[in-house]
């Protein structure tokens, strides 16, 4: 190796001997399968054969690739000479043949050559490689050298191939010349070779059968159109699996509906994979089951859409809930053990059912988080086996739609929270008001008051009772405030223990309207009514609670009820399970916009500050939210205006069997109620004892 580098190009000075040469361009590919074709006539050829074979290699790495080869074709023939830049000890390696190594910086490490030269044949390949050295040094980039296998396939080389003995001659001269420069011990073996060339000019072009050459070459091009073909469907797999996430991500960046997310996840999965039917639906890893809503169809399969999916019994939905999993995959149904065994599980009926033959449940997740999944379906007589693509491209679609389904649900969780902040920023302003006038008034009433007595005190008897009166009313005025914020704070926060039990509707009227009685004299109140049976179910409930419930329904129908108006209560069985109670009266009414708007928190139907009735605008607030706790519900219904109105209890009727109501229980009158029940009355005694 200690020879200088040569700096001419082969391919320079066989084109400088051949002016009227004309290169071509080749890739490597091209220059891969024209070499073993033409290495192919040296191991067709006779045992007596023995041509002159030299091959030039860029690197010693490309010659290893083939070094197999020409252990072959040095067996052929003793003249087999091989050059390459070496990166180990290349001359010690060869066992049948030369291995010439030449300097890195030759010429030849740009040039790929393969010269063939026989008695009855002769073939040529000299090329050099095109680089753009300027560019790779101004960019930066790699050389062909080092670049990945893909971007070696495209490397493109000029120069001539031929089976012209003339060229072929003169080619094997200037290698051979060029392989003296680098070993001169192979001096005198090559110099009979060298001698030999010229004459073997004149012999006639070729005398074997090209039908090796050819078939080698047809078979790289057959290789070649199969690995191009390939290429083209795995670009068209990639292109059909952008196309359809790119459409999905752009319905996700165009829409926060989820339901808009999913309709279109569903028809671009069924038309980019053909499937018969394509499912999406979102469910949770317990339930039991869902409702199939977003579907895609082929032609004459019958739709899912609006059937109840089951889940819970179902081994393959099962199967994708375990967090390691990420597809079920099943090419036939009628032979899968996942629906064999047992012989009656639900996936086989399923199956069956609905003509399912090949099956694909891919689950969606977000994070761990899982959120639905997506079901393919090949139905009909013939089976699909779903390759890896199919599946990817499925996986890929499931992780879009995990993070639209949970960005959709935080905007819709942003859109509540938002929400809330205003009925809180409302709640505030309607705090502000009620408190700076229902305490300030009662406030400034009673400091009145006191100062009177404390400054009067030769005030008359009579005058002094008024002044303590009003005093202690406006007292109670605040102490009912405090009472029903802390109240609706304990019911909206969760932390009321309901102690539910068998109780008489009857017993729990009269003790509601006890504290009417007790509360109202009977010259500023209207008739109250009774109609209840005197054989109903028992209803399951908290007698306390449906108590306060019942108290402020009467109370607010006293309030805005006129003195010769009358207030009617009802109660009767809807059916087995619930028994309703109703309060009607002939008062005010309510608008038939404002029906919900009665439950709201310190609603007030003449404003919060200018009404003729006293409250907080807080006890239908208590009384829904009560009734929600209880399993029950409350609503009002009313013709408008100056029409009176009607307010609805629904509640549970009890399982068990109580007492029957003793003759203790007689009609309520104007005196305290006496009832058979101690132990409502026991719980009932604080709301009295708190009024």
């Amino acid at each position: 190796m200690s020879s200088a580098a040569l700096p001419n190009s082969v391919l320079g000075d066989v084109l400088a001997e051949f002016p009227g040469l004309r290169s071509q361009i080749y890739f490597k590919n091209s220059l891969t399968a024209l070499s073993h074709a033409m290495e192919d006539l040296v191991l067709s050829g006779a045992e007596d054969e023995q041509p002159i074979v030299v091959a030039c290699f860029q690197k010693e790495r490309f010659y290893r690739q083939e070094a197999k080869r020409y252990e072959r074709i040095g067996r052929k023939s003793p003249h087999v000479f091989v050059l390459a830049s070496p990166e180990t000890d290349l001359i010690a390696s060869p066992s049948n043949h030369e291995a010439i190594p030449f300097t890195p910086d030759d010429a030849l490490a740009n040039e790929w050559h393969l010269v063939i030269l026989g008695d009855n044949y002769a073939a040529c390949l000299i090329c050099a490689e095109r680089r753009e050295t300027s560019e790779t040094a101004a960019t930066g980039k790699k050389s062909a050298l080092t670049e990945s296998p893909i971007e070696s396939r495209t490397r493109r080389f000029e120069g001539i191939w031929t089976f012209d003995r003339k060229i072929t001659c003169q080619s094997a001269l200037i290698l051979l010349e060029r392989i003296i420069h680098y070993r001169p011990d192979l001096k005198e073996r090559l110099t009979p070779l060298i001698t030999a060339i010229p004459e073997s000019v004149a012999k006639p072009f070729s005398h074997r059968d090209p039908e090796p050459f050819a078939q080698r070459l047809m078979t790289y091009l057959q290789t070649g159109q199969n690995k191009l073909t390939k290429a083209y469907q795995n670009i068209a797999n990639k292109e059909r699996r952008e196309r359809l996430i790119n459409s999905i991500s752009s319905t996700i960046r165009q829409s926060l509906n989820p339901d808009e997310v999913l309709v279109i996840a569903t028809k671009e999965l069924s038309k980019a994979l053909r499937v018969c039917r394509c499912l999406v639906y979102r469910c949770q890893v317990g339930d039991e089951t869902t409702e199939i809503v977003h579907e895609a169809l082929a032609a004459n399969v019958p739709a899912l859409a609006g059937n109840s999916w089951m889940l819970k019994d179902n081994p393959l939905f099962q199967a994708i809930a375990q967090d390691d999993v990420t597809a079920v995959a099943i090419a036939d149904t009628a032979c899968d053990e996942r629906l064999l065994e047992p012989a009656d599980n639900l996936a086989q009926q399923v199956a069956q059912q609905w003509n399912i033959t090949s099956w694909l449940l891919v689950p969606v997740r977000y994070r761990d988080k899982f959120l639905g999944v997506i079901e393919l379906h090949h139905c009909g007589s013939f089976t699909h086996t779903w390759s890896q693509d199919e599946v990817s491209l499925v996986e890929a679609v499931a992780v879009q739609l995990g993070g639209a389904l949970l960005q959709a649900q935080a905007y819709a969780d942003l859109e509540n929270f938002s929400e809330q902040l205003e009925v809180l920023n409302q709640t505030r302003s309607n705090l502000i008001a009620i408190t700076g006038h229902e305490l300030r008034t009662p406030l400034s009433t009673i400091r009145v008051c006191l100062e009177s007595l404390a400054s009067e005190p030769d005030m008359a008897q009579e005058l002094r009772q008024i002044m303590l009166e009003t005093a202690l009313d406006d007292a109670d005025r605040m102490r009912y405030l405090v009472q029903d914020f802390l109240t609706l704070s304990r019911l909206e926060s969760g932390r009321v223990p309901w102690n539910l039990e068998p109780l008489s509707v009857q017993e729990c009227v009269d003790l509601a309207l006890s504290g009417i009685y007790t509360r109202l004299d009977a010259s500023v109140r209207p008739a109250i009514i009774l109609k209840i049976p005197a054989h109903l179910s028992p209803i399951e409930s908290d007698g306390e609670w449906l108590v306060e419930v019942l108290s402020k329904l009467l109370d607010n129908a006293c309030k805005f009820t006129p003195n010769d108006g009358k207030i009617v209560v009802t109660a009767y069985e809807v059916d087995d399970n619930n028994l309703q109670i109703t309060i009607a009266d002939t008062g005010r009414g309510i608008e038939e916009n404002q029906l919900e708007a009665v439950f709201d928190r310190f609603y007030q139907a003449e404003g919060s500050l200018r009404r003729t009735v006293g409250g907080t605008g807080l006890g239908l607030a208590i009384c829904r939210q009560i009734m929600k706790g209880l399993g029950g519900r409350v609503w009002a219904e009313s013709e408008g205006r100056e029409c009176g109105s009607e307010f609805h209890l629904l509640v549970p009727i009890a399982d068990e069997i109580i007492p029957a109501i003793t003759s203790d229980s007689a009609p309520v009158s104007d005196s305290t109620v006496s009832l058979s029940r101690e132990a409502i009355r026991a719980k009932y005694r604080k709301i009295v004892q708190s009024t």
